[in-house]
C-alpha cells in the first residue's frame, strides 16, 4: 500500500467522523436519540525488510453510546411514576368531592338530624315537620349526587382503560414493524447495528412503558420480544399480539383487559398482573379506591335508612297511624356471570338485625359441587367461606337459594357477583311527602291510677321491634296488683285476661301485645296501671327523640365478635380520611418515583446524550485530521512529481 492509500484511509476516517459528529449535532434535540461515535481500527501492516510498515486506518463501525442497565432503570422508574401520576389525577377528584364543605355528605347529615331535633322540640309544628322532610330530601339528594359523580368517574375510568388499550395496540404493531426493519437492516449491513432504528425502537418502547410496564428479551437477529404481566407476549419478533377492552362477565359496569390469543380468543387478564404505567394506575385506582368509596358510601346510606326506618316504624304519626318506612332503599345487586351454563340465580338481602356487620366489599358466590357446594369469596381480602346449604347470613346480608334450584340449578363453576352496598347511596329516597306522616310520637302511653296506695311507678313503655302488625298494640291493657308481689294483666278492649298471678320483680320487663314497660318501687294490693293507645298524642316527642339519638349512636362497622364501633358521621369521616391518606400516599410515592426517573434519565443522558460542546470539539478534531491526511496526499504528490522529474 502506498502513501497515497494511507492518506486516503485517513481522509475517509476523518470524513466518517465528521459525518457522525454532524449527525449527533443535528439530532441533539431528537427524542430518544443516543449519540454515536466511530470506532477506528488499524489496517494490517505490511512486512518489509525493515519491519512492519503501517498501512493506515479504517472505520470498523459506528457505535451507539447506550447502556442497557441504565435504560432498564429509566423504564422501571417511569412506569412507576406514570402509574402514580394517573392514580393521583383520578383520586384527587374523589378527595375533593368528599372533603368539600358544600358538596360533601357531612353538612347534609348534620342538617337532617337538626331537623329531627327541631321536630322533637315541637312535634305538633307542621312547618317544623316540613323542614325535617326537606332536610331528609336534601340528604338523599346529596347521597345520590355523590354516587352519581362516582359513577361518572367510573365510566370515565372505563373509557380511559379502553383508550389506553388502543394506544398499546398501536405501539405493539409499530414495534413489530420496526423489529422487522432492524432484522433486514442487520442482514444487509454485515451485522452492523442500525443505530437510528434502534433509537426509534427504544423510544417506542419507552412510550409504551408509560402506558403499561413491559419487559423485553433481545433475540440474536437484533429484534426483541416484549411482554406484559406475568409473561404474556405483546410483541414476538415481527408479530404483535393485541389487547382488547372487554366487559367483565359478571359486571357490565366494569371494563377489563384481555389479550387476544391465536384464533382471536380474548382471555381476560387478572388486574393484579397489569402493573405500572397509566393503565396500571387506572386499574389500581378503580379496585383500591373507587370501588371501596362507592361501597362504603352505600353502606352509610343503607345503615342510616335501615336504622331510621326501624325506629320510625315504632312511632305514631299525627293521624294516629303507626309509622311507616321513612326511607326507601335498594337490595344488594346480584349479577350472574355471562359464562354460567346454569340459568338460575340466588338472592341476597340486607339482614336488619346484623346490618352493622356490613362491609365495603363485593362477594363472589361459586357453585363448586360436593358436600359443601357453595363457596363465598369476600373480594376485599379473598377470604373464602364454604356452605352446605343456603340461605346463610354473613357480613350483614342473607344469601338465599333463589332460583338456584329445580330447572335453574347451578352447574359446577357457575358464579354470581354480589354487591351488597354498591347501589345503596344511589337509590336511597324519602318514602313520603306528607309531613304529618312523620312518626314523632310513641303509639302507647302509660298511667298509674290516682287511687293507687303504693309508691310504685310505671315507665313510659316502648314498642317492641319489629312492631306488631295486628291492632293489639293499641288495645287498652290494665295491670292490677292482687298482692304487693303479684299482678293480673287484662286486655280491656277484648275483655281478655292475658296473665294471672304474675310474680312481680321491680324494674323487670313486662311485655304484652307488642309493647314493653317496667314497674319500679313498692306496689300495694289493688294498685292499677294502664297501658293504652296514645290517642291525640300530637305533642308527644318520644319517638322523635329516639330518632334524633341515632345521630350519635354507634350503629356501623361491627363484626361477629364485637359490636358496632362507628356512627354515620364517623363512618363517613373514615371514608374521607382513607381517601385523603391514600391520596397523600400516592402523591409521595409518585414524587419518589419521578425523582428516580429523573435521576436515571440524567445518568443515561450524561452517557448517551449529545453534548454540543463536546461535538464541536470533535468536529474540529476530525477537521484537523482531514486536513492532515490531505497534506499527506499533497506531499505524496510532490514526491511522486520529483521522482518523475529525475527520469527526464
Amino acid at each position: 500500500m502506498s502513501v497515497f492509500s494511507v492518506g486516503i484511509s485517513g481522509l475517509n476516517a476523518a470524513q466518517a467522523g465528521m459525518l457522525t459528529t454532524s449527525h449527533n449535532i443535528a439530532n441533539a434535540s431528537t427524542a430518544g436519540y443516543n449519540r454515536q461515535e466511530i470506532v477506528q481500527g488499524t489496517n494490517t501492516a505490511t512486512f518489509t525488510g525493515v519491519g512492519f510498515v503501517g498501512q493506515g486506518t479504517h472505520v470498523q463501525t459506528v457505535r451507539r453510546i447506550y447502556d442497557q442497565f441504565l435504560g432498564r432503570q429509566v423504564l422501571s422508574a417511569e412506569a412507576g411514576a406514570a402509574e402514580m401520576g394517573t392514580y393521583q389525577a383520578q383520586i384527587s377528584q374523589i378527595d375533593n368531592l368528599l372533603a368539600d364543605s358544600s358538596s360533601g355528605l357531612s353538612p347534609a347529615l348534620a342538617a337532617f338530624f337538626k331537623g329531627v331535633q327541631d321536630v322533637a322540640a315541637n312535634p305538633a309544628s307542621i312547618p317544623g315537620r316540613q323542614s325535617m322532610l326537606s332536610a331528609a330530601q336534601a340528604l338523599t339528594a346529596r347521597f345520590q349526587a355523590i354516587d352519581r359523580r362516582l359513577t361518572e368517574i367510573r365510566d370515565d375510568t372505563n373509557q380511559q382503560i379502553a383508550g389506553q388499550v388502543a394506544q398499546i395496540n398501536t405501539y405493539s404493531s409499530q414495534l413489530a414493524d420496526i423489529n422487522q426493519r432492524i432484522i433486514l437492516a442487520q442482514a444487509r449491513g454485515a451485522d452492523q447495528p442500525p443505530n437510528d432504528l434502534l433509537d426509534q425502537r427504544d423510544q417506542m418502547l419507552k412510550d409504551l412503558n408509560t402506558l403499561v410496564r413491559v419487559s423485553t428479551v433481545v433475540q440474536g437477529d437484533g429484534s426483541f420480544n416484549v411482554f406484559i404481566g406475568n409473561g404474556q407476549p405483546l410483541v414476538v419478533g415481527n408479530q404483535s399480539y393485541q389487547l382488547k377492552a372487554v366487559q367483565a362477565p359478571d359486571d357490565p359496569e366494569r371494563t377489563n383487559v384481555a389479550i387476544v390469543g391465536v384464533g382471536g380468543t380474548a382471555l381476560t387478564m387478572p388486574e393484579s398482573q397489569i402493573t405500572g404505567g397509566s393503565l396500571g394506575g387506572l386499574l389500581n385506582f378503580r379496585s383500591q379506591t373507587l370501588d371501596d368509596v362507592q361501597n362504603a358510601l352505600g353502606r352509610v346510606a343503607l345503615t342510616l335508612a335501615q336504622n331510621f326506618n326501624d325506629q320510625h316504624r315504632l312511632g305514631q304519626d299525627l293521624t294516629g297511624a303507626l309509622g311507616q318506612n321513612f326511607f326507601s332503599t335498594s337490595v344488594p345487586t346480584v349479577r350472574p356471570s355471562s359464562l354460567n351454563t346454569g340459568t338460575g340465580m340466588p338472592t341476597a338481602n340486607i339482614n336488619a338485625t346484623t346490618i352493622d356487620r356490613l362491609t365495603g366489599s363485593d362477594y363472589r358466590l361459586t357453585f363448586v359441587g360436593g358436600a359443601t357446594p357453595y363457596a363465598l369469596t369476600r373480594l376485599s381480602d379473598n377470604q373464602v367461606q364454604s356452605y352446605a346449604t343456603l340461605p346463610q347470613t354473613v357480613d350483614g346480608m342473607t344469601i338465599g337459594l333463589g332460583t338456584w334450584t329445580g330447572a335453574g340449578a347451578p352447574v359446577v363453576n357457575d358464579t354470581v357477583l354480589i354487591q351488597p352496598t354498591r347501589s345503596g347511596a344511589g337509590n336511597i329516597a324519602v318514602n313520603f311527602s306528607d309531613a304529618r306522616q312523620i312518626a314523632a310520637a310513641a303509639p302507647i302511653r302509660t298511667a298509674a291510677a290516682l287511687t293507687n296506695t303504693g309508691t310504685a311507678s310505671i315507665g313510659e313503655g316502648t314498642v317492641n321491634a319489629p312492631p306488631p302488625t295486628n291492632p293489639a298494640l293499641q288495645h287498652t291493657v290494665t295491670i292490677t296488683f292482687t298482692s304487693p308481689t303479684t299482678f293480673d294483666v287484662v286486655d280491656v278492649t277484648t275483655a281478655t285476661t292475658l296473665a294471672s298471678a304474675v310474680a312481680h320483680v321491680a324494674g323487670a320487663d313486662i311485655t304484652y301485645n307488642g309493647w314493653t314497660t317496667q314497674i319500679t318501687g313498692n306496689s300495694a294490693t289493688g294498685d292499677i296501671f294502664t297501658i293504652e293507645a296514645n290517642t291525640n298524642g300530637v305533642a308527644d316527642n318520644r319517638n322523635a327523640a329516639l330518632l334524633g339519638a341515632l345521630q350519635t349512636r354507634t350503629t356501623m362497622i361491627g363484626s361477629s365478635t364485637s359490636g358496632p364501633t362507628a356512627s354515620y358521621q364517623s363512618a363517613y369521616a373514615q371514608i374521607v380520611s382513607a381517601v385523603g391518606s391514600k391520596a397523600n400516599e400516592v402523591a409521595a410515592i409518585g414524587a419518589a418515583q419521578q425523582g428516580l426517573a429523573d435521576h436515571a434519565t440524567q445518568a443515561l443522558q450524561s452517557l448517551s446524550g449529545v453534548n454540543l460542546d463536546e461535538e464541536a470539539a470533535n468536529l474540529l478534531r476530525y477537521q484537523q485530521a482531514y486536513q492532515a491526511s490531505a497534506k499527506v496526499l499533497q506531499i505524496a504528490g510532490k514526491v511522486f512529481d520529483e521522482i518523475l522529474s529525475l527520469g527526464r
